[in-house]
């Protein structure tokens, strides 16, 4: 078993020299006349939840994805947690171990059995084939895109079998592509996105559900509101999950400059790989044929026999010269003490080789270039002076 990591974020130095930090993510905003003016119109008005604006809000999503529907929530995690809750109690529900620990708690919370399969080494999303293994008797099945990078769904779908629902996690997905060009938010019974700060679609906190179900959709609209369809006369145990006015104007405005800030931060991602191509002991994350991923992180797998270095003392480097980083995901959710249990961990060789060897370089929208070449000059001096050591 390998020793868990207790320190995975790496925080830059307020300052080093006279260069400015670099941090890991920032939110990417653009406060304008137009949205101040509504923000205040909604505060005066003192409907500050069920007001115009959430479902405004939805309406330009449903229409951005090409979905039926799209149900605004408070968060990410409450919106699984009330996809899952429509499957039923005491399910097994298969979850990759590679993600964010979310992924796992909301099947919990519906007091159901999750079962951890495999991440593909290439991809790092659920593997199909490792999903096949466990997936023969499982009520869901919870895909993840993992930093955006789209899922095989059909691959997913098929391990898990025609009668057995898939639930796809697009907490990093907004904004990317199937290989079929159809955006993420339109497979699988749902998919569910976060809004928070380090995501490329942000309204400062939030979610969206986005299904193409009509009887989901409505369930979930209630859901959100405790289960209460506006009678005061629950029909099941819901939750408060309601998205505020105000952070549904946010992300309305945000969605509006939202393709220019993606192909921003495409091409900022491009750069890095251009600028690191001829490094070895460097993996990047593949991308299938003709789908495109948001890359809400922009992650490298570093192999210290090859680079020179491993990624510990490269982020040690990069925090030395005022550049954050972080090791996503470590330790993975079946390496986490709430997973634990009195029997030996399930062998997940990719996830648990991922989870050693990612680092995530800073990545957000309104980065500048010049930045990102001084963090890939930083980890060039890196793979140098890892070898010279060596020698």
């Amino acid at each position: 078993m390998k020793t868990v990591s207790t320190a995975t974020t790496h925080p830059a130095p307020s300052q080093t020299g006279d260069r400015p930090p670099i941090p890991l993510v920032r939110p990417t905003v653009e406060p304008d006349s137009a949205l101040l003016s509504r923000m205040d119109e909604v505060l005066r008005s003192g409907m500050l939840t069920n007001g115009v604006w959430v479902g405004r809000f939805e309406e330009a999503v449903a229409e951005y994805l090409g979905v039926r529907h799209a149900v605004a929530v408070s968060n990410c995690t409450a919106g699984l947690m009330l996809v899952l809750r429509s499957i039923g109690r005491g399910k097994d529900v298969v979850v990759p171990s590679f993600t964010f620990m979310a992924t796992g708690h909301v099947a919990a919370w519906n007091a159901q059995n999750v079962l951890f399969a495999d991440s593909d080494p290439r991809t790092w999303t659920l593997d199909p084939a490792a999903c096949a293994e466990v997936a023969p008797a499982a009520g869901a099945v919870v895909g993840m895109h993992t930093f955006g990078a789209p899922c095989d769904v059909a691959g997913l779908q098929q391990a898990a079998g025609s009668h057995t629902p898939l639930v796809l996690d697009a907490a990093h997905g907004f904004g990317s592509r199937y290989p079929d060009g159809t955006m993420v938010g339109s497979k699988g019974l749902a998919e569910v996105f976060s809004l928070s700060p380090t995501k490329p679609l942000s309204a400062g906190e939030g979610g969206l559900v986005t299904t193409n179900d009509d009887s989901l959709a409505q369930e979930l609209r209630t859901g959100r509101e405790y289960g209460n369809p506006g009678d005061y006369d629950a029909r099941f145990v819901g939750l408060n999950a309601r998205m505020p006015e105000l952070s549904a104007l946010v992300g309305l405005s945000a969605l509006e400059r939202f393709p220019h800030w993606l192909e921003r931060r495409l091409s900022l991602v491009r750069r890095y790989r251009r600028n690191l191509a001829d490094l070895p002991g460097l993996t990047f994350q593949d991308v299938p044929e003709g789908a495109r991923s948001s890359y809400k992180d922009f992650g490298v797998q570093v192999a210290p026999e090859v680079f020179g270095t491993d990624r510990t003392q490269l982020a040690k480097s990069l925090s030395g010269e005022g550049i954050s980083t972080r090791f996503y995901f470590d330790p993975p959710l079946h390496r986490q003490t709430a997973y634990r249990s009195e029997t030996a961990p399930a062998a997940l060789p990719v996830t648990d080789r991922l989870s050693e060897r990612m680092i995530t370089l800073p990545l957000y929208s309104h980065m500048p270039e010049h930045d990102v070449d001084r963090v890939c000059d930083v980890v060039r001096r890196a793979h140098v002076d890892g070898f010279s050591h060596a020698v």
